[in-house]
């Protein structure tokens, strides 16, 4: 078998060489740079081995694994190696891998693991690999503050699988999640992270060439906060009712007030509790999406004398001085400044905006280009479309994670970060994000070789155990329907929204009906709940379909008028217990306790609204 067909992210250059590299039951690895810039590659090799083989000491013995970090070149080298590049040569004799810095060699380990691992202690082909990333940064933003905060086993195997896709950054979308020490009262119930938690976090990533960056939303959603008697006196519509852009009203205040001082302390507060725990040096402050400076709020003067824009970016750019005064890069969502282009002149040179979108056609292109004449360094941030979902949306998070890697490696984005939210509960198991997750780490690596992956045989290798094209096909249901949404799909406002709510009229009862017969050809190969062989994962796509074939028999209800029968209401409600109890169940396997109840919430109101 030429195991370089199963290497993903695809090397930019693979070529396979006469002859094998028989694996010795032991061995010598030697690792020859500093000491901190060659631990992660030699972490890496060694954990291939369960015993026999140990990091080279003695120099009369000969390596049967080299691994060297390169020496700096002239200044005058015209074949100066690129950032986090690597080359790795299998010989019948050992292997030499060669890299100019700390992540390249890491990178050279993580395929050479791969393809140990694959030879399952047959020979390994010989080979000539070079290779190196279209992106600088390459991330992951998972959401915690939409109830779902995963446990430390979950983070920890979630970051090894990205570290061996080779991603090199991670957040955690914070709002109310840290264990603030002095404001204990906002997260008591959400199993927030303590700061201990994340410095391990910290460590774990940086032995696996990956920065965790700190993320604290510091302007809108702040409904946690707000919320709270304590805090209401920060609220910029402490009265709530802020204009959504896509129609109706924000119910509940979500914006601190940008005109009054003491937002500046409470914010200094949390900064300086939170950013003491990493060792980035790049803060994520958040600032999307502040509907509030739209209402009849406490800024309303000053908005109505010099406008939505001027009066966030000066608190933009009092945000800017509070994070450069620790020492820290401010990075901020760009959907806002987007919205009031002349002010990008005026944003710090120096401040890393976020491109975000996370449909088929956000405009990446046409925004990039103004990021790039604005000479704003910026991220690209597409999403894995898993959220509001049930079961994922694959088109559209193909479309929008390859127009994300195209459009920033056109305009010249410094980095691409795929992210996953939890919107409205976090309903969506991990496993939802997998083909995100894979998707995003091929196209961010190389797009050229990476364009036509064999995508699920990739999600299997990382993440899915042999059910990667299931996962996929998943991710086309929804298409079945017949209507199609933004930002979710129509079998999950089926499933979430009240009875009056009116069913989107391309939604037939022919469709559903035919959903549920996918469904069950789709459940077909998936272990019982109770086999031998029934895993977390098995256990998610079970829980995945049970939503989809709730959302096809409320709609099919409603559509026939059997709604309003006692029978029919009185087997829904059962139903939905019965989806409880697995939600309860999924959730637990890799989530904390915190806010699993106030998401439960959201299927108990769907349940009583039944009878």
């Amino acid at each position: 078998m030429n195991y370089l067909s199963t290497l993903f992210p695809i090397p930019r250059k693979a070529a396979q060489l006469p002859g094998h590299w028989i694996v010795p039951e032991k061995g010598f690895a030697a690792f020859e740079g500093e000491r901190d810039d060659v631990n992660p590659a030699s972490r890496r090799i060694m954990r291939c081995f369960v015993t026999g083989w140990r990091p080279l000491e003695d120099r009369k013995s000969l390596p049967a694994i080299r691994f060297r970090i390169l020496p700096p070149p002239e200044a005058e080298a015209p074949d100066t190696p690129k950032a986090q590049s690597y080359r790795l040569r299998i010989f019948p004799t050992g292997v030499l891998a060669e890299a100019p810095d700390k992540a390249g060699l890491f990178y050279a380990a993580v395929t050479l693991a791969h393809l140990i691992d694959k030879a399952n202690g047959k020979p390994v082909p010989c080979c000539d690999i070079e290779d190196w990333p279209d992106f600088p940064v390459r991330g992951v933003m998972l959401d915690i503050s939409r109830d779902k905060v995963p446990s430390r086993t979950t983070l920890v195997r979630l970051i090894d699988q990205l570290a061996n896709l080779k991603f090199n950054h991670f957040q955690l979308y914070m709002e109310h999640t840290f264990a603030y020490g002095r404001h204990q009262r906002i997260s008591y119930n959400a199993t927030p992270l303590p700061a201990r938690e994340i410095r391990f976090l910290d460590e774990y990533c940086a032995n696996r060439c990956i920065e965790f960056v700190p993320n604290q939303n510091s302007f809108g959603h702040m409904e946690r906060w707000l919320a709270h008697p304590h805090y209401a006196h920060l609220a910029e519509l402490p009265q709530g009712g802020a204009p959504l852009p896509w129609g109706g009203v924000q119910e509940y205040p979500s914006a601190l007030c940008p005109t009054d001082p003491r937002t500046f302390e409470f914010l200094a507060g949390l900064y300086d509790e939170l950013l003491r725990n990493f060792t980035s040096r790049t803060f994520n402050v958040g600032c999307d999406e502040v509907f509030d400076l739209l209402g009849n709020g406490r800024s309303h003067q000053q908005v109505k004398k010099h406008g939505v824009g001027r009066v966030y970016l000066d608190y933009l750019l009092r945000l800017h001085q509070m994070v450069s005064e620790r020492g820290f890069r401010m990075a901020f969502w760009g959907d806002m400044v987007m919205s009031h282009p002349r002010l990008l002149p005026k944003v710090p040179k120096d401040a890393l905006v976020l491109e975000w979108g996370y449909e088929a056609d956000h405009p990446f292109n046409a925004r990039c280009k103004k990021l790039a004449a604005a000479g704003l360094p910026f991220y690209v941030c597409p999403g894995t479309s898993s959220w509001n979902s049930l079961s994922g949306r694959t088109d559209n998070m193909f479309a929008n994670l390859l127009s994300a890697a195209k459009n920033g490696m056109k305009h010249g984005a410094g980095g691409y970060i795929v992210c996953d939210w939890g919107d409205w509960g976090h309903w969506h198991p991990l496993a939802l994000s997998y083909p995100g997750f894979t998707c995003a780490a091929g196209l961010s690596w190389c797009i050229k070789t990476n364009r036509k992956a064999p995508w699920a045989a990739a999600a299997d290798t990382h993440f899915a155990d042999g059910f990667g094209k299931l996962l996929f096909d998943l991710g086309d249901l929804y298409r079945l329907c017949g209507a199609t949404r933004a930002n979710g799909t129509e079998l999950f406002h089926i499933l979430s929204k009240p009875l009056t709510r009116p069913i989107a009229p391309e939604v037939t009862p022919e469709n559903l009906r035919r959903i549920c017969a996918r469904l069950d050809e789709l459940i077909a190969p998936i272990p019982d709940d109770d086999d031998i062989y029934s895993t977390i994962l098995t256990q998610e796509l079970r829980h995945v379909i049970s939503l989809v074939r709730m959302a096809c028999h409320k709609g099919l209800a409603m559509l026939d008028g059997t709604i309003a029968e006692p029978a029919v209401r009185k087997a829904l409600r059962n139903e939905m217990n019965e989806l409880i109890d697995s939600h309860h169940f999924v959730w637990l396997e890799r989530n904390t306790k915190g806010g699993l109840d106030d998401s439960t919430k959201r299927f108990e109101r769907i349940r009583d609204e039944l009878g």
